[in-house]
C-alpha cells in the first residue's frame, strides 16, 4: 500500500504515474485524509502517553498518516512533544512527505524498512501507524518470498503486509499501540492466517473496522482498520475487541433479489446487502449522513454515503478462541488462526448454536470441493466458435464448458455453446495427456499456438507437456453428476449438472461420486446439500461464519467457506421433504421453491 517502490503518487491528479498496473505491482494505495484522521483518532483512544509521543510509520508514502496523527495528538494531548520516524522505499514520496510535514520533528529514512527494522531498538515507539504495501510475494519472486517467510516465521501465501506487521510488536513499548490499515482479506482468508496469528499472539486487538464496500479508495481495495495494543507485563484476562462492519444495503423499502429469485440468479446488478438483508437480526437505527460518525455509534445503523446506503453493524470479535462460536463450528487443522474472524452479536450467536445443535455433518466432511479447470491460456483452449477454427480439433477432445454465466439455483441454463479443448484421457482418474498423434486436427491446432503454450515455464518446468492445461482436475469425474456453483455471486447458485460438462475455473464443484452411501442415498444427499446451500438459512450461515464479501453484496463461494456449510440429519421428516422438493426443482418439474426455507429451518430444528 502506501509508498512501496516506484514513483510517487500525483496528488493533484488523484492517480499515480503508470496507472492501475503500476499501482497493483507496487502495492501503493495512498490513504484518504478522512480515513487517516479516523485511524489516528481511534488509535489515540487507547494510548496513555509519556513525556514524548514517539511515532513510526514504516511505509509513510506522502505522509498522510503521520500528519493525521500529529493533528489528532495536538487536540487530544495539547503541548505534548511529538517525535516521528517516517520510512519509505520511494525517495520521491519521502520528499513530498517532508515538504508537507514542515515543522514536525521527523527522522526521514529512504530504503527497505524490512531490512532496516533490525537496526531499530526494542520498545522505541509509543505508536506505529501504517498502511503497508499490499504486494503478494509471488510478485517479488520465489526467493524473496522464501526469505521473508523464514525471517518472519510466516507460512503459506503471504503479502508484504504480513512481514510489516510481524516487525511491529518488538518496536512498540509495552502499552504501545498499532494502528493498521490494510485489505480486509486477512479477516477471512487462509492467506490471512499469518496476520490473524500475529495480532492475537503478540498484540491484543481492541478495535476492528471492516470497511467493506465503502469505496474509500479509488482502487478496488476493501479496507480494514485494526487497533491493537502491546500488552503490559503481567496483564491478564480476556479483552473484548469492538468489531464494526460496513457494507452496502438496498435503500429502505427497496426489494433486493432473494437467493431463489430470477434476479438473484444472475449478477448484472447489485443484489441484497449481506449484513442487512441476511445476517442482521437487530433492526438498524437511522444515523446522520456521516459514515465515520456511524462507525463510532454503539448500535447498528444505516447511513447514506457517497450516494449509497451503507449498513453499519456493531458487535465484538470472535477470533476462534476455545469456547467461541467460531471454534464450535469448525475443526481447525492449524489452530484458531486458521478460523476466519467473525463478528459476534448475541442474537446471531444464539442462532448459530441452534444450527450447531441440528447439524449432522458439514459439506467438507461429506465431499471434496474442487475448483474448476484453469488453462492459463484461455484464448487457445476455450471458444464458442470452434467451427471457425482451421485446423479444427477433433470433437472427441472438445467438451461443453460450464461458466458462472450458465448457473442458476437448481439447474444449468447454458447461454452460449462454449467448449474447451481438453487434451486428457477422461477415462483416467489422474491427469493423463492424450497421444496427440491420434488427433491430427488437435495436434495441428495446438502446434499453431506452440510458442504461446510452451512459454508457460511454470508448466513445462513442472514436467508437464507443453500442450497441457494448468489445472485439469480429475478427468474421469466430469461425466458423473455434480453440483456446480460460481466462485463469486450475490446469492447462492448451486446447480445440478448431469450433462458431463467440464467446469471452468470461475466455478467450484462437488462430484456426487464423492458422497457416501448407496446410489439412492447419494442422490438424496446431493439434493439435501443443494437445498441447504440455496436457502436463506445457508446464506445467513455464510454471512455469519465466513463473511468474505466483495462490492455490492457479492460473496466468495470458495472451498474454505463452502466446506463449513452445515448439513442436517438426512433421515428426519423435514430433510426428506426437502430432498423431494429440491429434486423437483432440479428436474424442472416445478419452478417455485415455495416452502424451501421453512423446510431447511425445520430440518435443523429451528423454531417456526
Amino acid at each position: 500500500m502506501d509508498g512501496w517502490g516506484g514513483p510517487a503518487i500525483d496528488r493533484r491528479a488523484g492517480r499515480e504515474p503508470g496507472g492501475a498496473g503500476a499501482r497493483k505491482r507496487h502495492g501503493r494505495h495512498y490513504t484518504p485524509d478522512r480515513l487517516a484522521r479516523f485511524l489516528a483518532d481511534r488509535l489515540l483512544e487507547h494510548l496513555t502517553p509519556g513525556d514524548t509521543l514517539r511515532i513510526l510509520d514504516p511505509a509513510c508514502g506522502d505522509g498522510e498518516l503521520l500528519l493525521a496523527l500529529r493533528d489528532a495528538a495536538a487536540q487530544r494531548f495539547p503541548g505534548l512533544p511529538v517525535r516521528a520516524t517516517g520510512h519509505d522505499l520511494d525517495p520521491a514520496a519521502v520528499r513530498v512527505a517532508r515538504e508537507r510535514a514542515a515543522g514536525l520533528d521527523v527522522t526521514w529514512r529512504v530504503g527497505d524498512f524490512l531490512c532496516a527494522a533490525e537496526e531499530l531498538a526494542d520498545g522505541q515507539f509509543d505508536v506505529v501507524i501504517t498502511n503497508p504495501p499490499y504486494v503478494r510475494t509471488q510478485q517479488l519472486g520465489a526467493q524473496t518470498a522464501r526469505l521473508l517467510r523464514n525471517r518472519f516465521g510466516l507460512a503459506g501465501r503471504i503479502d508484504l503486509t504480513h512481514p510489516f506487521v510481524a516487525s511491529v510488536p518488538r518496536l512498540l513499548r509495552p502499552g504501545g499501540v498499532l494502528g493498521l490499515l490494510c485489505a480486509n482479506r486477512f479477516l477471512t482468508t487462509k492467506a490471512g492466517a499469518n496476520l490473524r496469528a500475529l495480532l492475537c499472539r503478540d498484540l491484543i486487538p481492541v478495535e476492528l473496522y471492516d470497511l467493506g464496500d465503502t469505496k474509500l479508495f479509488e482502487a478496488a481495495v476493501l479496507p480494514a482498520v485494526t487497533i491493537a495494543v502491546r500488552p503490559l507485563p503481567g496483564a491478564g484476562g480476556p479483552v473484548t475487541c469492538r468489531y464494526v462492519a460496513a457494507y452496502e444495503t438496498p435503500a429502505a423499502g427497496a426489494a433486493g433479489p432473494g437467493p431463489n429469485s430470477a434476479a438473484g440468479a444472475a449478477d448484472p446488478v447489485p443484489g441484497p446487502a449481506p449484513a442487512a438483508a441476511c445476517a442482521a437480526t437487530r433492526p438498524p437505527v437511522a444515523a446522520a449522513d456521516d459514515l465515520f460518525a456511524a462507525l463510532n455509534a454503539e448500535c447498528d445503523t444505516v447511513v447514506r454515503h457517497d450516494g449509497r446506503s451503507i449498513a453499519v453493524r456493531v458487535g465484538t470479535l470472535d477470533c476462534g478462541a476455545a469456547g467461541s462460536v467460531a471454534a464450535e463450528r469448525v475443526v481447525p487443522s492449524g489452530g484458531p488462526a486458521t478460523v476466519p474472524w467473525r463478528m459476534s452479536q448475541p442474537e446471531t450467536d444464539a442462532w448459530l448454536r441452534r444450527i450447531a445443535a441440528g447439524t449432522w455433518r458439514s459439506f467438507g466432511e461429506l465431499a471434496r470441493i474442487r475448483v474448476g479447470i484453469k488453462t492459463t491460456a484461455d484464448r487457445v483452449f476455450i471458444s464458442d466458435r470452434w467451427h471457425e477454427s482451421h485446423p479444427e480439433p477433433e470433437a472427441e477432445l472438445l467438451f461443453d464448458l460450464l461458466t458462472h454465466h450458465d448457473l442458476t439455483p437448481w439447474r444449468i441454463t447454458r447461454g452460449r455453446p462454449t467448449r474447451v479443448l481438453y487434451p486428457y484421457d477422461v477415462t483416467r482418474s489422474r491427469r493423463t495427456p492424450v497421444d496427440l498423434s491420434e488427433y491430427p486436427g488437435a495436434a495441428a491446432y495446438l502446434a499453431a499456438h506452440k510458442d504461446l503454450l510452451a512459454a508457460r515455464d511454470y508448466l513445462v518446468g513442472g514436467g508437464r507437456e507443453w500442450f497441457e492445461i494448468w489445472v485439469p482436475q480429475r478427468p474421469h469425474l466430469w461425466r458423473l453428476p455434480k453440483l456446480v456453483f460460481p466462485d463469486i455471486s450475490v446469492a447462492p447458485r448451486f446447480a445440478l449438472d448431469r450433462s458431463g460438462a467440464i467446469v471452468n475455473g470461475d466455478c467450484y464443484w462437488i462430484s456426487l461420486a464423492d458422497l457416501p452411501g448407496s446410489a439412492a442415498e447419494v442422490d438424496r444427499l446431493g439434493y439435501l446439500l443443494m437445498g441447504v446451500a440455496n436457502s436463506a438459512v445457508g446464506l445467513r450461515f455464510y454471512d455469519a461464519v465466513c463473511g468474505n464479501r466483495l462490492y455490492s453484496g457479492r460473496r466468495r463461494w470458495i472451498t474454505q467457506y463452502v466446506t463449513r456449510l452445515p448439513v442436517p440429519d438426512p433421515c428426519t421428516p423435514a430433510a426428506e421433504a426437502l430432498t423431494v422438493l429440491v429434486r423437483d426443482l432440479a428436474d424442472g418439474t416445478i419452478s417455485d421453491p415455495g416452502p424451501l426455507d421453512e423446510l431447511v429451518a425445520a430440518a435443523f430444528g429451528l423454531p417456526g
